[in-house]
């Protein structure tokens, strides 16, 4: 806006108090008060548009939304859709161990798979096991043992599964196991593990069972 429209805006804002003030000279005092606080808002608005300011802050012209505002967050990353990319882990990825869980009779083992592939990969299901030659049945898998997230392996991590040889004690079904035979999801290679113990461990084939595979050894959690 160039000086001589500047001036002639203060003018007629000037102009336009002055007349304000005049009118009020009959009116009682709080008419007075009243177009006095009326004029110098107009002057002001008129000051405003001749300088080219904007309203301040927290007015009702400042507190209307930007053009292509958004209050709205970048939703995060989904846990599930990261880890389904993580290549599943095959035989030759993972190193197989068996261990006896608590005291005698033995009627359980941990099964610890620990990632020795140097990258990430996803451990699936169950582990696949045959006890005897004489029972090419896998061993059956507990449903409730199941975790609610995918098992993925970051380089040199394990996961364990519980494994149920036999309900205990002396019994003529027990056999006498010193290795058996693994096999993961996905991968039909056979990974032999050898049983803890000098003599083995007694299985029972029509009680074995086996839990999922987990990040955690679930002491407890898996009554089976």
């Amino acid at each position: 806006m160039n000086a001589p429209r500047h001036r002639s805006i203060l003018l007629a804002t000037a102009s336009a108090a002055v007349l304000a003030l005049s009118l009020t000279g009959c009116q009682d005092g709080s008419d007075a008060d009243s177009a006095t606080q009326t004029a110098s808002a107009t002057a002001e608005a008129a000051k405003g548009q001749a300088t080219g300011t904007t309203a301040p802050a927290g007015s009702a012209a400042s507190n209307g939304s930007t053009a292509g505002g958004s209050t709205g967050t970048a939703g995060g990353g989904d846990s599930d859709t990261a880890s389904a990319t993580t290549p599943v882990c095959a035989a030759g990825d993972v190193g197989i161990t068996a261990a006896t869980q608590d005291g005698p009779p033995y009627t359980h083992l941990v099964l610890t798979a620990k990632n020795t592939s140097g990258h990430s990969c996803r451990l699936t299901g169950f582990p696949h096991i045959q006890f005897l030659e004489s029972h090419k049945e896998d061993v059956p898998a507990v449903a409730k043992s199941k975790p609610g997230t995918p098992v993925v392996l970051g380089a040199g991590e394990p996961a364990y599964a519980l494994v149920k040889l036999s309900d205990g004690g002396t019994d003529e079904e027990n056999e006498p196991v010193s290795a058996f035979s693994v096999m993961l999801d996905g991968d039909s290679t056979v990974i032999a593990v050898t049983a803890p113990g000098s003599g083995g461990v007694a299985v029972d084939p029509a009680k074995a069972l086996t839990g999922y595979w987990t990040p955690e050894l679930r002491n407890g959690a898996d009554d089976f």
